[in-house]
């Protein structure tokens, strides 16, 4: 029979499918010898089947009874006994982390009956009443779907009957009341009374753990994540510790190493005479844990003693729970900790240099994702600023937007195109859509440890929380800072998350450390952008020295170019040579569609590869030595053309005014009208149609190759044929290619040794690679035209069409724009590799476009055999980091 429960003792930390995160690691700390309650975890397997059938497998209670009985013998305490009751919580557990977004309830087992055993026992009839309210509010919420604010409304109108800040002012009988009152929301809003049976409480908590799996913001933080959706999560039943039992217990939440920068120390929160939802919610602001050396040293020195344990076992920095129960320590939760991009380079290298790991390890430690938040910008606070408060600063990066206290209104921001700071006290697992659309988070409550500040740092957004200076008036929709500033919804500001800093206004951005260094005008000093920068070169050494793929850039002039070798580029991947005609050049292509003889047609020609050549030269001086693939002009000629409807429509109203070069335009854009351009005369069939136009391309790559070598140079131009699908039309643009090519080097006596390829975009091309290679030196996948073409729709306008549905119906994870569709465009590109290379052995194959620097893509493209990718200059470290990912991770390296 299937076992489904599975005691702390029974488990590791390598069981995550099946035991959750919470419940793996839970077991690994028992394992450890570290003081862990008693507990029992029901496995994914058995949150599967009841997500399946609507009902628990079979043997699920009796095994829950058997596991329930050795807590009870552990603890000396039965579950429901009214004199001395045992309570437990009832916690979520996902593979991967998830934070905030699946449920707990906590104090199972209080029943008016019980509750007085609990007082009795406990020396304190607050404690108990306090624990019997706080199941109610959970229970309620959680397992039977009645709104918070049912019971937050309630609490507020018994703090202000008492006249007291917080829920730590209210005493026995104000919590006795309270909690009568909670009951009767219950059954007013539930139409049933709160359940008085504690195995009725545990068994309805083990189901509603299981339905928060599909609920909307865990499916929402799934989708954000990329989680898969049929993992289920694991329940993780624990004996009930207590750190609301007066100043000797409390309750905190701490990391091994800071994870906003990384350095070595003592972070995280600390709150006396609290439950650890206290903590993580935000609702009262916590001290700083070291402040507990202070308020309990045994226990202070304890839990240090058992952060470096975990750390040296777990090799990473790790996030702990704890409660302190009238002195006594308790762990209640470890895990590898969320981070920020700056912490996770900065502390696999460190562990690294300590030895935990090796360097292969500390490459698969950080992500190309990562390197690119170190890389946004961030405020230059050198001018004029006004700086509102400082708060928390829980995730780095600067932001600003429009001030807004809702997620609605954050949503609705970013739909328009604005953007939003999203404003809050403290956010909770509802506030996940605005969080996701908002530019960044600012909230008054909370530390480095809150809801508000774990999401933001697993989303890499900018939070301050903590910003105590700051009311926030949620009804009234502003917030009032020091000062008697006032910020109401629409107003502009700033948030630094790095230094914790509110700004009032618009304040400027400047390059962050990470490209200044990449660009050569920053090395490693002091400070934590010195630890950083170093951690960033000992990291991206190791990938350039670990990677098999060439790494490229997409560059369309010298400044671009000169900038993508500064970052590391190896070449050009790709030159668009239409983008060299755009604002006042487009004139030169209407010239030529306009030629009406061949002098005029020549003219237009030789204007034209005068400032080709020119283009090419500066292009191929700036990655002297390196490759450069020139890619023909691609797009249809209509696009350097005026409009069809906007000439129309000024002809029209100019009637005899209009000039005959407007009425001649006119025509020529009439006749080049085409129901579908993209699909249409454009690439290759441009360049074997009009007359001309590719051989002064050639020429000019020749001319501008044949000077430069004569000047001591060496440029290594590449020409490439854009969207061929038929061997037919390589042949010809080869045969033509060849011509000029021998014609030049007559001309100028200069040897010129230039590649000729193409560019595999339209899905026939990759089905007949083999016929076609035999004409091409080398390949590179344009994967944007092959994916819309082989998906049957335009990039240009389905994205804003029906994109966010699909991704909202699952039918994509991800914009197939973005990452490589493997199951549909990949087979393709893997066809055409493998046919590609059966007819020239050694064919040189690369991809070009933003797919080139989308980190899950780099990967997929190391798997199938590419020679290089090509894209922005800016994304070309991304594309080495995770082209030395990808080698490590097919090396079989990737430990972790």
């Amino acid at each position: 029979m299937q076992k489904f429960v599975y005691d702390f003792a029974e488990g590791n930390k390598d069981l995550k499918d099946l035991l959750g995160g919470k419940g793996a690691n839970l077991a690994e700390m028992t394992n450890l010898g570290l003081p862990v309650p008693p507990g029992f975890t029901i496995t994914t397997d058995a949150c599967r089947h009841y997500l399946r059938h609507g009902t628990t497998p079979d043997g699920l209670d009796a095994e829950v009874t058997s596991h329930l009985a050795v807590i009870e013998k552990a603890i000396g305490r039965v579950l429901g006994d009214p004199a001395d009751p045992l309570l437990v919580s009832v916690r979520s557990g996902s593979k991967f982390s998830m934070p905030g977004m699946m449920d707990t309830i906590l104090n199972i087992g209080l029943s008016d009956d019980s509750v007085r055993g609990l007082a009795k026992q406990a020396g304190d009839d607050r404690f108990a009443w306090d624990s019997y309210r706080r199941l109610i509010q959970m229970f309620g919420k959680t397992v039977l779907g009645i709104g918070g604010e049912h019971f937050e409304h309630a609490l507020d109108s018994a703090k202000k009957a008492r006249g007291a800040a917080s829920d730590t002012g209210l005493d026995a009988d104000d919590l006795r009341n309270l909690t009568h009152s909670y009951k009767e929301i219950v059954r007013e809003q539930a139409g049933r009374d709160f359940p008085q049976d504690p195995r009725e409480q545990l068994d309805l908590a083990i189901r509603a753990v299981f339905n928060s799996w599909n609920a909307d913001r865990a499916v929402l933080y799934r989708r954000q994540e990329r989680i898969p959706a049929d993992l289920g999560t694991a329940v993780n039943v624990v004996a009930m510790v207590f750190g609301n039992l007066g100043d000797d217990s409390g309750t905190g939440v701490g990391f091994t190493r800071d994870p906003g920068t990384g350095a070595r120390g003592v972070y995280g929160d600390y709150l006396q005479n609290a439950q650890g939802e206290d903590v993580v919610a935000g609702i009262r602001n916590t001290v700083p844990l070291q402040d507990l050396e202070h308020l309990d040293k045994a226990s202070y020195d304890e839990l240090m003693s058992i952060m470096a344990t975990l750390e040296g076992h777990y090799r990473d920095l790790c996030d702990i729970e704890f409660t302190i129960e009238r002195g006594k320590l308790w762990m209640l939760q470890t895990r590898v900790g969320k981070r920020t991009a700056a912490a996770a380079f900065r502390i696999a290298a460190e562990l690294a240099d300590e030895g935990l790991i090796d360097m292969d390890e500390a490459l698969t430690r950080v992500t190309g994702a990562e390197l690119v938040r170190l890389m946004f910008p961030t405020f230059d606070t050198s001018a004029n600023v006004a700086r509102i408060t400082v708060g928390v600063s829980a995730s780095p990066g600067a932001a600003v937007g429009h001030a807004v206290f809702d997620s609605a209104r954050a949503v609705e921001l970013a739909a328009a195109g604005e953007a939003a700071i999203l404003v809050r006290r403290e956010t909770n697992p509802d506030d996940l859509n605005g969080m996701i659309a908002a530019k960044g988070v600012l909230t008054s409550r909370g530390g480095k440890t809150s809801h508000a500040a774990v999401v933001a740092r697993g989303m890499g957004k900018p939070c301050v929380c903590g910003a105590e200076q700051l009311d926030v008036d949620i009804a009234a929709r502003k917030f009032t800072a020091p000062g008697g500033i006032t910020i109401a919804e629409g107003d502009v500001i700033s948030i630094d998350g790095t230094s914790g800093e509110v700004y009032l206004g618009e304040v400027a951005v400047v390059p962050s450390a990470v490209v200044r260094y990449f660009e050569g005008e920053l090395s490693p000093g002091s400070g934590e952008d010195g630890e950083l920068i170093r951690a960033v070169r000992r990291i991206m050494t190791h990938a350039d020295a670990r990677r098999r793929l060439g790494v490229l850039a997409n560059a369309d002039n010298s400044p671009d170019a000169a900038r993508a070798r500064r970052f590391g580029a190896e070449g050009i991947g790709l030159v668009r040579t239409e983008h060299m005609f755009l604002g006042e050049r487009r004139q030169l292509i209407e010239d030529l569609i306009l030629a009406e003889t061949d002098a005029d047609r020549q003219r237009a020609l030789a204007a034209l590869e005068t400032l080709q050549t020119g283009d090419f030269a500066e292009i191929l001086t700036a990655m002297d030595g390196l490759p450069v693939t020139i890619r023909t002009i691609d797009p249809p000629l209509h696009e350097f053309l005026p409009d069809l409807t906007d000439l129309s429509v000024r002809v029209a109203l100019e009637g005899d005014k209009a000039t005959a070069r407007e009425k001649r335009v006119l025509g020529e854009v009439r006749r080049m009208h085409e129901q579908n351009p993209m699909l249409g005369l454009r690439g290759v069939r441009l360049d074997l149609v009009i007359p001309g136009l590719f051989s002064m391309q050639v020429r000019a790559i020749a001319h501008a190759s044949a000077q430069l070598k004569r000047a001591g140079k060496d440029p290594r131009a590449e020409i490439e044929t854009p969207l061929v699908a038929a061997v037919q039309e390589m042949e010809v643009a080869r045969g033509l290619t060849e011509k000029v090519l021998r014609e030049v080097e007559a001309e100028t006596g200069v040897h010129l040794n230039i590649p000729i390829g193409t560019m595999i975009e339209v899905p026939r091309g990759a089905l007949t690679a083999d016929s076609i290679a035999a004409s091409a030196e080398f390949f590179s996948f344009g994967t944007n035209d092959l994916t819309q073409m082989t998906w049957g729709f335009s990039r240009d306008d389905v994205e804003a069409a029906f994109f966010a549905k699909y991704l909202q119906l699952g039918i994509f994870s991800v914009s197939p724009f973005e990452t490589i569709d493997r199951e549909g465009v990949g087979q393709l590109i893997e066809l055409a590799v493998r046919k590609g290379r059966a007819a020239r052995p050694g064919l040189v194959i690369g991809v070009c476009g933003e797919h080139g620097g989308d980190p899950d893509s780099v990967h997929f493209f190391h798997e199938v055999g590419l020679d290089n990718v090509s894209c922005s200059p800016f994304r070309v470290p991304v594309a080495r980091l995770e082209a030395g990912r990808a080698a490590v991770a097919a090396s079989g390296s990737d430990t972790r």
